[in-house]
């Protein structure tokens, strides 16, 4: 056999064991409540090619790829095992089946193997949850996919309702708002179907009835009239940023109310995978900050807790928005009446400042500007940093490698080492930040990183885990590493 008849004859056995992942990931999804990981990254809803592309990212510690060989075992294991409602890794499950010199093979698995690595595990916390979606422009159509993926077990978040203004479109509204949420230039096609219920104001996505709600202000509203209880409300309009406004949300059938931009006062701002676990659970009114300040603090804390950081600039190219002009006009700010589309637009980010909420024991002085730019999502954070100790850029990558496959910040850091990376590689990532390998400089106490960001689809992701951790649906991850909590939303 050729060496071409070879290498085909292996991506064919490789796609064979990848069809074969699908089925048994989704039923341990839909009956069990079982999210399965891969270094992190989820495999719920993956094609064959997407399943193998994760598996060749996800090498293992000693740097060898990890193949759809190696993990088939455990998923097969798996699906016999009585498990409940968990994120389980597979990445993780085979390095702590190696640490203890068991056989891998597939025949020699057993479920019984598998449940002394992971121990008992029954479901936590209570499901599902209601959401409500107050505002439904970039963010909470996004948010509202992300949601109705995750819908699938039961067991989790439960989109119940969408608040609007009724629009110019009169009795078409409706189904301009579906249309909306089916089709989107950037992020593609919804995954699923949509249809909609003109007499009942509703749109029903993969089977899940969401009311839509119109209303000029939250005080017109009792939302146990549309049997909807105890529910978290996502404010994506960023009118109110304070307390007192954010506050006007809570109305009957609503519990907490999460705002996706950063809030004012005494409101706490999180970025889940730094600060979420200190969240005080009785807190009523909370802000998951801006998608740059969930972009930059994670690969801050990953550098502030390996070398300590001194000060440190952030600049962000950032892709233009809906609160610039298409063409120049009048702008409560002077930059952003200039056109989006044909300009390079200098404006001020408060993200520089908001990392001190998220990180109140960084000590290090964080100054921060932007530049908006004529692309429609994906943006950059350049990190120049003063650190207090010296190292070198490969010591540097190496760690940051690490901390976007291992530890707490998993999730939301990832890592590229791609040579001809550009922004449109990074539409739909689900990181809050991504780390580019090659164009990281570091030089002696000095480190500058750049770090990608989809800003639409990434900050959604963020949203939506800060939302699972505060509804107290938690979702146990296994196996634990050593020295972390085992609970992450």
């Amino acid at each position: 056999m050729s060496t071409t008849e070879e290498t085909l004859k292996n991506w064919n056995a490789r796609e064979e064991i990848a069809e074969a992942m699908i089925p048994l990931i989704g039923k341990l999804h839909r009956e069990k409540g079982v999210t399965i990981l891969l270094h992190s990254r989820p495999l719920m809803n993956k094609g064959v090619i997407d399943i193998l592309k994760t598996h060749r990212f996800a090498r293992q510690i000693e740097g060898s790829e990890l193949g759809v060989h190696d993990t088939l075992p455990f998923l097969q294991a798996l699906a016999d095992l009585d498990v409940g409602a968990a994120k389980i890794d597979l990445a993780a499950l085979r390095a702590a089946h190696r640490a203890d010199d068991r056989d891998l093979s597939v025949t020699d698995f057993t479920a019984e193997a598998l449940a002394g690595i992971i121990g008992e595990n029954k479901p936590v916390g209570q499901g599902p949850r209601d959401v409500v979606l107050y505002g439904f422009g970039r963010i909470g159509r996004l948010v509202a996919r992300l949601l109705i993926e995750k819908a699938g077990s039961g067991r989790g978040l439960r989109p119940r309702a969408v608040v609007v203004r009724r629009g110019g479109a009169g009795k078409d509204d409706l189904a301009k708002r579906a249309s909306l949420l089916r089709r989107d230039s950037i992020h593609g096609q919804f995954k699923g179907t949509i249809k909609i219920d003109e007499d009942k104001n509703q749109i029903i996505a993969n089977g899940n009835v969401i009311q839509v709600i119109y209303a000029d202000s939250p005080a017109e509203i009792d939302y146990t009239e549309y049997g909807i209880d105890n529910a978290i409300l996502i404010d994506n309009t960023g009118i109110w940023r304070d307390r007192e406004g954010l506050s006007g949300h809570l109305r009957p059938g609503i519990d907490k109310v999460l705002l996706t931009a950063p809030g004012k006062g005494d409101v706490p701002n999180i970025v889940h995978g730094v600060n979420h676990l200190d969240t005080d659970a009785d807190e009523k009114v909370l802000s998951c900050a801006s998608c740059t300040t969930n972009a930059i603090v994670p690969p801050l804390k990953a550098m502030e807790d390996e070398y300590g950081i001194i000060r440190g600039h952030v600049e962000t190219v950032h892709s233009f928005t809906n609160d610039q002009n298409l063409l120049d006009n009048y702008h409560k700010a002077d930059r952003r009446g200039r056109s989006a589309p044909l300009n390079m637009v200098l404006t001020a980010t408060g993200a520089s400042s908001a990392v001190k909420k998220a990180l109140p024991n960084l000590d290090a002085k964080i100054t921060g500007n932007s530049i908006r730019v004529p692309t429609p999502d994906v943006s950059m954070a350049i990190l120049s940093l003063q650190l207090k100790r010296e190292t070198t850029r490969d010591e540097v990558l190496d760690h940051l490698r690490e901390v976007s496959l291992t530890g707490p910040l998993s999730r939301n850091l990832d890592y590229t080492q791609a040579t001809d990376a550009v922004s449109s590689d990074f539409i739909g990532s689900r990181a809050a930040s991504i780390i580019d390998g090659n164009a990281a400089i570091v030089d002696g106490d000095s480190a500058i990183l750049y770090v990608w960001y989809d800003n639409e689809f990434g900050y959604s992701c963020q949203v939506v885990r800060t939302v699972q951790y505060i509804s107290g649906i938690e979702y146990p991850t296994y196996p634990k590493e050593p020295g972390q909590p085992v609970v992450t939303a």
